[in-house]
């Protein structure tokens, strides 16, 4: 059996090897965190993106359709029924502002979804319980040593097992 670094498990290994493993293993372990606040962050940022694209297409067709669309709809009212010119214009207004609303709505859609995505504050949430474990973290009990200021074999083992 090894450690991650690649060190034998067991007697073989120094306080200095296993305090070494234990902060590369930390490193690791913010780095990984730091990328699936990266990586959530992306996924918010793109449903926001879309948002945005959503309601500035509603604006753009309500905008620039509503001239060219409210004569040609007014005028094909007009030509299929007998109705006054002023009511063929405000019902060809009215579906213009029907497609944008519809479009308005979709980005409300994406908007909420994108207000919803809570990555980075749970990525956050879980790096200060990691910060306040490590915090609280007490170290384990000092093998018995013996009279040449060596631990025993006993101990050695017991430390080895409660750090892999």
């Amino acid at each position: 059996m090894s450690a991650p670094d690649g060190s034998p498990v067991g007697a073989e290994r120094s306080i200095g090897q296993l305090f070494a493993s234990a902060t590369t293993e930390m490193s690791a372990l913010v780095h990984d965190e730091i990328a699936l606040a990266k990586a959530q962050l992306k996924r918010d940022v793109k449903r926001g993106a879309t948002s945005g694209g959503a309601f500035t297409v509603a604006g753009a067709v309500l905008v620039f359709s509503l001239p060219m669309l409210n004569f040609a709809l007014a005028y094909g009212i007009r030509t299929w029924s007998d109705w006054n010119l002023a009511v063929c214009f405000l019902l060809s207004f009215a579906a213009n502002v029907l497609v944008a609303l519809v479009l308005a709505l979709i980005g409300v859609v994406f908007a909420k979804k994108a207000k919803k995505g809570k990555g980075p504050q749970k990525v956050a949430a879980s790096m200060k319980e990691s910060a306040g474990v490590l915090q609280n973290a007490k170290p384990h009990p000092r093998p018995a040593a013996l009279e040449d200021g060596l631990p025993d074999a006993k101990a050695i083992e017991a430390v080895a097992r409660s750090s892999s």
